[in-house]
């Protein structure tokens, strides 16, 4: 019989309906039934793409007796984090705080007042590896509930109180943004923690460094560093040859067990790929790389055709796990290396396996098995090949008898080709394999013919949500990129899915849900983030088309922000109209459910921070409406970078980048012309192609336009003809009529054509 997650809309919850646990979702009855038996709570936290999640749900909440222990004992609440990131944030801070580092499944148990006393993530069904199986966990748990009551209160409270104190440290922060010297400083920082030979920021699992690699970008554009340019090229060049990125299908995984990139965990994340999107296409934009604008376009085809829903939006993920088929082992395990104790970053899984093998995971879930519709035998390449494409594929994909997954599977990488040689070709045209060369048609047809047959295989599943936030990330990619290699049909995708967030997700007075499913708002309010990203999705869009609406919408979210996302309590605290006077901004807005800390955190994850995305969009609202109110309130919050970056520039890259358009300006462009004329259009896509930090362009007709984007205010014609203005730090260059005048003021891209 269903539980009560039968009644909800988020695929993860979903898939756990039909247990015999008594689950309950995150609700105010949940834990007035705790306080009615006189139990504690057990927060389990999770998502639909995770492993880990998937093996602990067969293992345990599928058994019955571990679920009737559990119902006897508990009231069990199953929580999706993307759908509820504010309290995954709150409880995954105290489990870091608690055993220094964190994961996915997340379990936590619970006081009735929502306080925790006890952490871990992953529990085996058995003893394994010096960690005690799930029902000792339970039996402990209980008796300490029931005989040491008194004890547990002790340790909740004191958590409670230290969780509490830690906002003061990061209000205290200051309010200046980062100079020109701590900047450096923070790329100091950065080389000392680069990978020199393999790319990418410290050991394993090594996540895709996305919002760094923009600071690097930003930053070589602005300083002209060598330096940082060659850590992204050679970042980017990695990535794109290993096993994270699909050879076949294009798009990343979530990120590699091993330093050199070679095998993924499997999942694709909406997130990584549009962040990974625009930051190959910045580097096309940069260096006229064509293997940066080959990923850059890949990836963005993997999301329209592989997470696009029908209503225009784009779904959350894609899982790792997929079911069995013949020629796949269905005992397939997965190691998972030891993160970085250093980092004190969440990593998927991290207790479940931490530098151990665990045997039988794919067993463990009936007939999923890990990577499966991904990697490939030998045999598999003969079978859809033939001996002698076979044998080439396998050269130059790196397949061998031995493999580099697990049990005789590989995962498909470019192996054999020289790094750092900087040539398509590389990639594309040539595969060597003894004697010979492979020209590029026979690479591509054995490309097509590899993925047509993986086609044929059982699909990962979809989580089919669609997050507010990530979307917004989406329409940025997706529209510059549909711009900068003239692909019209990228650019309508953008288009469709800010019309979603728009028509769906938001309410006429800017405040927006945190998902929707099949076209209907979940119940959830959105986040920082969710302002943040879709803010800046929409000022990018608005770049692109010259559609001023998208900066009208994007000024909307941003006032919210400013109105509701600032402050220290409930009641507004140092809040005002133009933002926190200590820089400080909150995840959840001031009038949203009181948890047991209200959430913040200026540091990146596996996307930007709410914190700092926030900054970036409102420092480039402020350029194109000339509001000093949103650039005062940017430049406040970019003072935790400043206390931040050079101390650890890895995790707050994104702000790091922002500062670095603060520094520049941002350089702000008006290209104003008959959307017709070619001479308009010329303008504009130097404009866009502009590489200096952050530059923000606006489109639009002679005379038209100023309502909503200031920027456009009293820009004429230039002698009859389509024109350009340049302003950067309240001045502003003379207008000009040639694209080549243009781009030396907005810093000339080395690609220069689609």
């Amino acid at each position: 019989m269903p539980n009560r997650l039968a009644h909800e809309t988020s695929p993860y919850l979903l898939q756990h309906a039909d247990n015999p646990v008594d689950w309950w979702p995150w609700a105010p009855d949940a834990f007035a039934e705790a306080r009615r038996r006189d139990v504690p709570v057990l927060l389990s936290v999770g998502y639909s793409s995770c492993h880990w999640c998937h093996v602990m749900a067969h293992e345990s909440f599928e058994d019955g007796d571990t679920a009737a222990y559990m119902n006897g004992h508990f009231v069990s609440v199953k929580v999706d984090r993307e759908e509820r990131p504010d309290v995954d944030a709150v409880y995954m801070e105290a489990v870091q705080a608690a055993t220094g580092q964190g994961g996915w499944p997340m379990t936590v148990f619970l006081t009735s007042d929502a306080e925790p006393f006890y952490f871990g993530t992953y529990f085996p069904p058995s003893p394994r590896h010096g960690m005690p199986s799930f029902r000792q966990v339970l039996e402990g748990v209980a008796a300490a509930w029931d005989d040491r009551r008194e004890e547990v209160g002790d340790v909740a409270g004191r958590i409670v109180r230290e969780l509490s104190s830690r906002s003061d440290s990061l209000t205290a922060a200051g309010t200046s943004p980062p100079s020109e010297a701590e900047l450096h400083a923070a790329l100091l920082a950065l080389t000392r923690e680069y990978d020199a030979s393999r790319g990418g920021f410290g050991g394993a699992p090594k996540f895709p460094p996305s919002m760094a690699l923009e600071f690097l970008l930003r930053h070589h554009a602005r300083t002209g560093s060598e330096g940082a340019l060659q850590m992204a090229l050679d970042t980017c060049e990695a990535m794109a040859r290993g096993g994270i990125y699909d050879q076949l299908g294009g798009g990343f995984a979530r990120y590699s067990v091993d330093r050199d990139w070679k095998v993924p965990h499997f999942e694709k994340m909406l997130y990584d790929n549009a962040l990974l999107c625009r930051v190959y296409a910045h580097l096309w934009r940069a260096t006229g790389s064509d293997l940066a604008r080959r990923v850059a376009l890949e990836t963005a085809d993997f999301m329209v055709r592989e997470l696009r829903t029908e209503e225009g939006g784009f779904a959350s993920a894609l899982d790792a796990d997929s079911p069995a088929f013949e020629g796949a082992d269905a005992t397939t395990g997965k190691r998972v290396e030891s993160a970085d104790g250093t980092t004190g970053k969440r990593v998927e899984g991290a207790d479940a396996a931490m530098g151990t093998y665990v045997e039988g995971a794919g067993a463990a879930m009936g007939t999923h098995v890990e990577g499966a519709y991904y990697v490939w035998t030998p045999e598999q390449l003969r079978t859809v090949l033939g001996e002698e494409d076979a044998r080439l594929a396998a050269g130059y994909f790196g397949v061998t008898e031995e493999g580099t997954f697990e049990k005789g599977a590989s995962v498909l990488q470019l192996p054999g080709e020289e790094k750092g040689s900087g040539s398509a070709e590389r990639f594309v045209g040539r595969a060597v394999v003894g004697d010979g060369r492979a020209d590029a048609a026979r690479i591509e047809s054995i490309r097509q013919r590899l993925l047509a047959a993986r086609e044929e295989r059982p699909r990962p599943g979809r989580d089919d949500k669609v997050v507010t936030a990530w979307n917004g990330l989406a329409v940025a990619a997706l529209a510059e990129t549909g711009a900068y290699f003239d692909r019209p049909d990228l650019v309508d995708a953008a288009l469709d899915a800010a019309d979603l967030i728009v028509r769906v997700h938001m309410d006429p007075a800017g405040r927006l849900s945190r998902t929707s499913r099949d076209g209907a708002a979940g119940a959830n309010s959105g986040v920082l983030e969710d302002y943040a990203d879709t803010a800046e999705g929409f000022l990018a869009l608005s770049a692109v088309t010259g559609e001023g609406v998208w900066v009208e919408f994007a000024g909307l979210l941003l006032d919210t922000v400013l109105r509701h996302f600032t402050g220290g309590d409930k009641t507004g605290g140092d809040k005002g109209e133009g933002g926190p006077g200590n820089g400080a901004l909150y995840d959840t807005p001031d009038d949203g459910e009181a948890l047991i800390r209200r959430p913040q955190d200026p540091t990146d994850n596996a996307a930007p921070s709410g914190w700092t995305a926030a900054a970036g969009a409102l420092l480039s609202y402020a350029a194109c409406t000339g509001s000093s109110r949103h650039r005062e309130a940017a430049e406040r919050a970019l003072g935790v970078v400043r206390a931040l970056g050079p101390r650890a520039p890895r995790f707050i890259g994104w702000g790091l980048a922002v500062a670095e358009a603060l520094l520049d300006g941002p350089r702000e462009v008006a290209v104003v012309g008959p959307a017709a004329d070619p001479a308009t259009a010329a303008l504009h896509r130097t404009a866009l192609l502009g590489t200096a930090p952050g530059a923000v362009v606006v489109l639009g007709e002679p005379g038209a336009g100023a309502e909503d984007v200031p920027l456009l205010r009293d820009r004429p014609l230039l002698n009859g003809r389509p024109a350009a203005y340049v302003c950067r730090n309240f001045t502003c260059d003379a207008p000009t009529a040639e694209p080549s005048v243009l781009a030396g003021k907005v810093g000339k891209a080395a690609g220069t054509g689609a």
